[in-house]
């Protein structure tokens, strides 16, 4: 039996806050308001295209793997916020970190595509196609952001995460998973005025995301729970079994009614929304990393995870940590210096909303 063992782990998180006393000068809202209803204290910002921010958070988990670009078969990006279309973004970061001859895609399932990607390249692992994989998630979500509607602009931030997976005949790795997508109600959470859709010949309006908050909050808490469920029976395990619960950090209420659902203790759950906010498909690839970074993840740990996104996708993955928690090397990659602040950065769009 062959496995893929992750091997490496890297994040990408850049420099410029946004707090939400911040958002409160271009937004009718309140830190209070914002972080009762979601959990979020603070977003960050990014100054460079989505494909920087996973060049980065690659480049850190190739030297954690120890590896070199060149060893990667596979580049494999989950983001809704490509930095460009045709040509994929994957074959941008393939070129930066030197994966030469390395099959490269993106993939899109909005806010479960790193548990969507993951299963690919597991896969392809599994079948014996390829050895090594590079998996990264990387979201630009602020370039969407309608800043004069309060209830989506708090919402969402910038970031990537990155894992390298490799063979293995060691059980460890991606060994359960479950995905799945509800599409009969795909309008209540979309981007307008993005596609081909759209006429050629006439100018589109603003491409902005739109959702339904309380029928997202409902079907979101039943369908990450639920295809935990199932995963957990596929495993032939039960919830005491799980030493660490990462879930897609989209809403602390319901990451909790998640928690609650499946009866997890509070020890047991990586939270890190109050930092960043929605980060879309990257949330679990850096709550996955800082799990590690901050011995919440321990050698041969039992890890579910849970997401769920437009489209309305959704996916749970059961995952066995190995024994190395620590990296074998450390990248000096960062990302270029700016001298603006998150507030400075997103404030021709605010001007473009009012």
């Amino acid at each position: 039996m062959i496995y893929a063992k992750i091997t490496g782990w890297g994040k990408c998180i850049p420099p410029a806050t946004l707090t939400n006393d911040d958002i409160s000068q271009v937004v009718d809202t309140t830190d209070e308001w914002i972080s009762t209803r979601t959990g979020i204290k603070a977003r960050r910002v990014s100054h460079v295209s989505t494909a920087e921010l996973a060049t980065v958070a690659s480049k850190h988990a190739l030297a954690c793997a120890g590896l070199d670009g060149k060893e990667i078969d596979l580049v494999l990006l989950a983001t809704c916020t490509p930095s460009t279309m045709v040509a994929n973004t994957a074959s941008l970061v393939q070129k930066n970190i030197g994966a030469e001859g390395a099959a490269a895609c993106d993939t899109n399932a909005a806010c479960s595509g790193f548990l969507y990607a993951l299963q690919n390249a597991t896969a392809q692992i599994q079948a014996g196609m390829i050895k090594r994989a590079v998996v990264v998630a990387a979201e630009r979500m602020t370039w969407y952001v309608n800043w004069s509607k309060r209830d989506s602009a708090v919402l969402f931030g910038d970031g990537a995460g990155a894992v390298i997976l490799e063979a293995s005949d060691e059980p460890c790795g991606l060994l359960s998973t479950k995905t799945g997508c509800d599409s009969t109600d795909r309008k209540i959470l979309h981007i307008e005025n993005y596609g081909t859709d759209l006429s050629r010949y006439e100018p589109p309006g603003p491409s902005e995301l739109l959702f339904e908050g309380r029928e997202i909050f409902k079907r979101a808490v039943k369908g990450m729970s639920d295809a935990c469920d199932d995963v957990l029976n596929h495993a032939q395990l039960s919830l005491r079994d799980i030493d660490v619960l990462i879930p897609h950090q989209a809403n602390l209420r319901i990451i909790q009614a998640i928690q609650q659902r499946l009866d997890i203790d509070d020890n047991k759950v990586m939270v890190n929304i109050d930092k960043y906010g929605n980060t879309s498909a990257a949330t679990i690839a850096i709550a996955l990393c800082e799990a590690v970074e901050q011995g919440i993840i321990k050698p041969n740990d039992n890890i579910m995870s849970a997401a769920f996104g437009a489209g309305l996708t959704w996916a749970a993955s059961y995952i066995k940590w190995g024994e190395r928690v620590t990296p074998i090397n450390i990248s000096d990659a960062t990302l270029p210096a700016t001298d603006k602040t998150g507030l400075e950065l997103i404030s021709g769009s605010v001007n473009a909303c009012q």
